[in-house]
């Protein structure tokens, strides 16, 4: 009221009526409150007429780059999801890496977008460590992409396409040595703003005959047909974003030919090499 009429705001960090009064993005604070919220307030909001809400326990909690994996893990558990250690671990560090990059925040849809992004990567063979793209109305669209392999070791390749997207994943293919065509590319952003977390959903099918042929027979038809592959990624640089989701794609494919080989359905060793910079195949899954 006394901010209406004399025209003068509260600032959102002054003590008991301020809007972050009561807001905590400290890991350790989190934790404190999560276990007892009178471990930092000596008093409620609500006893000065604030609601704060159910979530995060009653809380007051914002997660951002301060923020500990065990208030992660609370508002997770909320909002359904009941990860083990492993995917939990996961998920935070991704939790992390995004929140030094979004100010304000992470929301309900951020959390649940970075969980549906990790499950599709738990079992990840190479994963994206580097990339930088170039594009313009005069220049030729190129990125540069580093990848760890399944090895541990990372490698690099610059590449040039119709667009910053297209440069990505030509370098991707180079790569890992795939031979695949882009099916379907869709992106979402998760929320809104300018800083809002992307969302990419690709599909992929190796190429008829290629190294990595994924022909199977058709159930109904009994005819072969190419069995297809889906990944997704997320983050708040939309070009990231697609090569995240291009990677979990791929490795969903190379992971499927991995588990062909070992049931004995595929002895043909030589359409499962994949080379890696113009260097002898690498034989995924080899000893």
């Amino acid at each position: 009221m006394v901010a209406e009429y004399t025209g003068m705001k509260c600032q959102p960090h002054k003590a008991i009526v301020g809007a972050n009064a009561f807001q905590h993005e400290s890991g350790i604070h989190q934790d404190g409150m999560i276990k007892d919220k009178s471990t930092y307030e000596i008093m409620t909001p609500e006893s000065i007429g604030l609601m704060r809400g159910e979530s995060q326990s009653g809380a007051g909690i914002v997660l951002g780059k301060h923020s500990g994996r065990n208030a992660v893990g609370t508002r997770l558990r909320e909002l359904g999801y009941d990860l083990d250690l492993d995917k939990l671990n996961a998920v935070f560090a991704r939790f992390k890496e995004v929140a030094e990059k979004k100010k304000g925040g992470l929301d309900d849809d951020d959390l649940e977008s970075l969980v549906s992004d990790q499950s599709g990567s738990m079992n990840e063979l190479w994963k994206v460590t580097g990339l930088q793209a170039t594009t313009g109305l005069s220049g030729i669209p190129t990125a540069t992409v580093k990848l760890m392999g399944p090895d541990g070791v990372e490698r690099y390749v610059s590449s040039t396409g119709t667009g910053p997207v297209d440069a990505v994943y030509k370098a991707i293919d180079q790569i890992i040595g795939v031979e695949v065509t882009l099916e379907s590319y869709a992106m979402n952003s998760v929320n809104e703003g300018i800083e809002a977390l992307a969302s990419t959903r690709v599909v992929v099918v190796p190429t008829m005959d290629g190294p990595n042929d994924s022909a199977v027979m058709d159930a109904q038809t009994s005819q072969l047909r190419e069995k297809k592959f889906s990944g997704s990624g997320s983050d708040t640089d939309i070009i990231t974003s697609s090569a995240r989701a291009y990677v979990s794609a791929l490795n969903k494919l190379l992971t499927w030919k991995m588990r062909r080989m070992a049931n004995g359905a595929d002895q043909t060793g030589a359409k499962d090499a994949v080379a890696v910079d113009g260097e002898a195949p690498l034989v995924v899954g080899a000893n």
